[in-house]
């Protein structure tokens, strides 16, 4: 259906070339961030890294309900100025997108913000779009597209 380990490389490398001297790389709980922890262990340069929760960003609450993630939005660098390469493993409608964002300008003024997928499966219903992609993957709407690490620390690619 798709192969995991050519998306993993694609993003990779379209954002390694992205990167330069006042990059940060932010996460996008959960999935993102295992997409971001992917992204430092190949990179194997020293760059600075952040996540950010965005539960209370969610325009769409009412009908997902809260996540019952533990994690919280962790930003120990200065925003102000950065160039911000935004981390996901899966756009689909955008709103997520757009709530990682939102919580991003509630901690500085990154110079640049940019969205980096690994996966891309359309339907957007909001204005944005990613700059890096690993892939697009066209699955029904029923179903769900998730990422995990497998046994060799390696992204996988899922339909549940």
């Amino acid at each position: 259906m798709f192969d995991s380990k050519l998306l993993a490389e694609s993003l990779l490398g379209q954002v390694t070339e992205a990167l330069g001297t006042n990059s940060l790389l932010i996460g996008i709980e959960t999935g993102g961030v295992v997409v971001l922890g992917y992204l430092i262990k190949e990179l194997d340069i020293d760059v600075a890294f952040a996540s950010v929760d965005v539960s209370f960003h969610r325009d769409d609450f009412e009908i997902r309900g809260l996540a019952k993630s533990k994690k919280s939005t962790s930003i120990d660098v200065v925003l102000d100025g950065r160039d911000v390469i935004l981390v996901d493993d899966v756009i689909q409608s955008g709103r997520t997108a757009r709530a990682a964002v939102n919580e991003i300008y509630d901690f500085g003024r990154p110079k640049t913000v940019q969205l980096a997928t690994l996966v891309d499966r359309g339907g957007r219903e909001l204005p944005m779009e990613p700059q890096f992609v690993g892939g697009f993957v066209d699955v029904p709407d029923s179903q769900k597209i998730a990422v995990r690490l497998d046994k060799n620390k390696e992204l996988e690619v899922y339909v549940v």
